[in-house]
């Protein structure tokens, strides 16, 4: 049996990856930090399997030797590293933490696999964030990174890391640059999760409005299972190569709220406010990403459009709103 090592376990992707890793007979061993509340609600069901649950080891992106502790124990053949403080507006505020665990802890696992597991296959999670303002559009492979937050700096830096390990050391290690990608487990600090959350709120009586920042940036927007399953066809392939994932289709936050509104048949205008204190210090006006080369050599493309990701995610909010969940 084939064994996955991957950190960030608990969060949105790690969650949809772990669970499609296990579906195909994989033994899935997830890091989490110590943490004296954790909440890991995300993979309570795959802690639950009857047979082969998902194992969880303690493990910290800010402890180089608890990584290679877990390289020799655990002995990966795919190692995923999608932890990392991803939090854009957060970066700003917390910008030694941001490049301690984004950047340097992407360092400190690419150390640990040299180390520890230098026959695995590794994968770490880069951004669109590191295009920033790109020169054209869409982006690809070839677009300079102009990053405008802390959080993309950070990944550029994790991001040549992973390129210069490969070089080298000639280690199995890719860089997938996924496009903004949601799901009914994003974080609630996100502003998708945070526009479908509020119309689940507003549609059973416990709110009446939204406050947003800018309505007109623009993103191209994904399912984040399709980007998941896209990490592991990188890993799957003959020689290690990185790839922007991505729709090639944007929409702005406008379009998004919009959508989430009309699909419990309210007008967005008569809900949503606006308030500059959310704006960020250094805006991105567009991202779309060219998926194309990923097509073409992973045989990936995505199943689930923009409307019904959006659809996806105020029924399910609004399934938690109905039933009193948290």
């Amino acid at each position: 049996m084939p064994t996955a090592l991957i950190t960030g376990v608990t969060g949105q992707d790690g969650s949809f990856l772990a669970e499609q890793l296990l579906a195909r007979g994989w033994r899935v061993v997830g890091v989490a930090r110590r943490s004296a509340s954790p909440n890991p609600w995300r993979i309570a069901h795959l802690l639950d399997r009857p047979t082969d649950p998902l194992e969880l080891r303690e493990g910290d992106l800010l402890d180089l030797g608890s990584l290679i502790d877990l390289m020799r124990e655990v002995r990966p053949d795919h190692v995923y590293n999608l932890a990392a403080q991803s939090f854009v507006p957060t970066s700003w505020r917390q910008p030694l933490l941001t490049g301690d665990v984004t950047a340097l802890g992407a360092a400190r696992m690419l150390e640990a696999l040299r180390l520890g597991a230098p026959d695995a296959r590794f994968y770490q999670a880069s951004s669109s964030e590191m295009f920033g303002l790109a020169e054209h559009e869409p982006q690809d492979l070839h677009t300079p990174f102009h990053p405008r937050s802390p959080y993309g700096v950070a990944k550029v830096y994790a991001h040549h890391l992973t390129v210069n390990y490969r070089e080298s050391h000639g280690l199995f290690v890719v860089s997938g640059i996924l496009f903004n990608h949601e799901s009914e487990r994003r974080g609630n600090e996100f502003v998708t999760r945070k526009v479908t959350r509020a119309v689940a709120a507003i549609e059973t009586g416990r709110a009446d409005h939204l406050t947003l920042g800018r309505l007109d940036v623009k993103r191209d927007w994904g399912f984040a299972g399709d980007y998941t399953r896209a990490m592991t066809l990188m890993l799957e392939q003959d020689a290690p190569r990185d790839h922007v994932i991505a729709t090639g289709r944007c929409h702005s936050v406008q379009d998004f709220v919009s959508r989430a509104f009309a699909v419990v048949g309210r007008d967005w205008r008569a809900h949503v406010r606006h308030d500059e204190a959310l704006l960020r210090p250094a805006e991105i006006p567009s991202l779309r990403g060219d998926p194309a080369p990923a097509h073409r050599a992973l045989g990936w493309s995505p199943t689930v459009d923009f409307d019904q990701l959006v659809e996806r995610m105020v029924h399910a909010d609004l399934d938690r709103a109905r039933r009193g969940l948290p």
